[in-house]
């Protein structure tokens, strides 16, 4: 038991290195050496009358500090290269999607989630994997924006219509949890009851190709460029509240999808925008 509380413990820790930038966790890592080193090389002393629970502490932190200057920094140091290994398979599997056809259909779940996280992050949003076990397996990522923090749920990836329940199970850990919005994004469609359950909700639905096409738009305007205007950006034509994807459910345009004000169903604000 004592052997895998300290395995656990373990990947707990490298766990938190590979979800920071790489240089971060390396830079944790030599700020835990350096306090651990000092805190080491400081002489123990000698046990007083009086003192002992004092001294025995003092000897339990010196013995840590021996032990852990060396298997810390080690542990920071692999997550790093885990978060730099993530980061450059992340890129390239953004730079496949803007280029290759099918590349987005070809990828598995596990790439999906990386190539997602990667989407949102071009965007200014901090991500942070949620650790899910598999391709259901719940919130898959939580981003951190200015408005405060979104789930995202990548579903039945290979699926061509993703059907409302999806849909209702993010809706209700949203919530559950506080959030300020929610993604579920998909490489096809979405039912008509998921478009319309979703409609007049802080939760935006990203369809296969609105995914591409904003891929395709980051990769023509480069890594460091800022949240465009057509996801979750303060930019209603009408009342400058964000805007949410939404999906024409009747009418001449029905099936077509644009972007609507996020405040329709508190406000009844009517303002859109087209597609790009």
């Amino acid at each position: 038991m004592a052997l895998r509380e300290r395995q656990g413990w373990f990947k707990s820790l490298i766990g938190l290195a590979a979800r920071l930038p790489w240089w971060l966790g390396l830079a944790l890592a030599v700020l835990v050496y350096g306090g651990l080193h000092h805190m080491a090389q400081k002489p123990l002393g000698t046990a007083k009358p009086g003192q002992m629970e004092s001294f025995l502490l003092s000897a339990v932190a010196h013995g840590l500090a021996l032990a852990g200057q060396y298997l810390l920094p080690l542990l920071f140091g692999f997550g790093a290269l885990l978060s730099a290994f993530r980061q450059d398979k992340a890129a390239r599997l953004h730079a496949a999607a803007a280029s290759r056809p099918g590349a987005l259909d070809a990828m598995s779940w596990q790439e999906s989630e990386i190539l997602v996280g990667e989407y949102f992050q071009r965007q200014a949003y901090g991500v942070t994997d949620n650790g899910g076990g598999g391709a259901d397996g719940g919130v898959d990522m939580v981003l951190h924006g200015d408005d405060g923090s979104h789930l995202v749920q990548c579903k039945h990836w290979r699926a061509l219509r993703v059907g409302v329940q999806p849909v209702r199970e993010l809706y209700g850990v949203m919530a559950a949890q506080g959030a300020a919005g929610g993604f579920v994004v998909a490489s096809g469609e979405f039912t008509e009851n998921a478009v319309r359950f979703a409609d007049g909700l802080a939760l935006t639905l990203v369809n296969g190709s609105t995914l591409l096409r904003g891929i395709r738009a980051q990769a023509g305007s480069g890594p460091a460029a800022a949240r465009p205007a057509n996801l979750c950006t303060p930019d209603c034509p009408v009342c400058g509240a964000a805007i949410v994807l939404r999906q024409a459910r009747s009418g001449a345009n029905a099936g077509t999808q644009f972007w609507g004000c996020s405040r329709y169903a508190q406000d009844r604000c009517r303002g859109t925008r087209e597609v790009d």
